[in-house]
């Protein structure tokens, strides 16, 4: 089957060629020429890997890779930049990039460093948490409960996502505004509030309920049995 890649690059003339190029090799390569248009692309559908130019117009590359991060995506990331200098390359790393190229390159070392994230990718990935009855699968978008599917919203599904992966963790509501929402968030406090509360009602069970509220700290997933 092949592959599907987020190419993320302003620079039309560079886009074009590199979409020629890895289209060739047989990838499935969708186009995004802004910041704003690849948030919208991510939350919208899975990718098999992301190219991400590091200056982009309305959102950088960074902030973009951070946010990915933050909400617990593990996609492999290419930063790919005229930034040459070590900090710069530092900097993408630790913000979660996969791997860093550096304008201009070959295309061959861009195809061999592809080739090796997406090996890694199909041997380490998780794409599903288990939490007794509760499934959640990131690659399928898909939640079950009791076998039963789950409907949630996008945001749902990522609170829900944050939540398994701190299982058991009491999480405040500003973890949980930073990780799931971003930290340049600027709706009204209660969000967190509200959407724990419809996320209650879709996983209830008359005998059991999985996530519980710590007072004054905050909320955690962790299994409680009534009776």
């Amino acid at each position: 089957m092949s592959k599907t890649i987020l190419l993320v690059e302003d620079e039309e003339s560079l886009q074009f060629y590199l979409k020629s190029e890895l289209s060739f090799e047989n990838y499935v390569v969708i186009q995004c020429f802004n910041g704003k248009n690849a948030l919208d692309l991510l939350e919208a559908q899975t990718y098999d890997l992301v190219i991400l130019d590091w200056m982009l117009p309305e959102r950088s590359g960074i902030d973009i890779l951070r946010r990915l991060r933050r909400q617990g995506s593990n996609v492999p990331v290419i930063i790919m930049t005229a930034r040459s200098e070590v900090d710069d390359k530092v900097m993408g790393l630790d913000s979660g990039a996969n791997d860093y190229i550096t304008k201009p390159f070959e295309i061959e070392e861009l195809l061999a460093r592809i080739r090796v994230l997406l090996r890694v990718a199909g041997t380490n990935q998780t794409d599903e948490y288990n939490y007794y009855d509760l499934i959640m699968n990131t690659k399928t978008h898909r939640v079950t409960l009791l076998n039963q599917p789950i409907l949630l919203t996008q945001r749902e599904f990522d609170l829900l996502n944050y939540l398994l992966r701190n299982k058991d963790v009491v999480v405040s509501r500003d973890e949980i505004l930073d990780n799931v929402w971003g930290v340049d968030f600027s709706g009204q406090y209660n969000t967190v509030d509200v959407n724990i509360r419809h996320l209650r009602q879709k996983l209830y069970l008359p005998d059991r309920s999985y996530i519980q509220t710590e007072r004054s700290l905050g909320y955690v997933l962790r299994v409680r049995f009534d009776g």
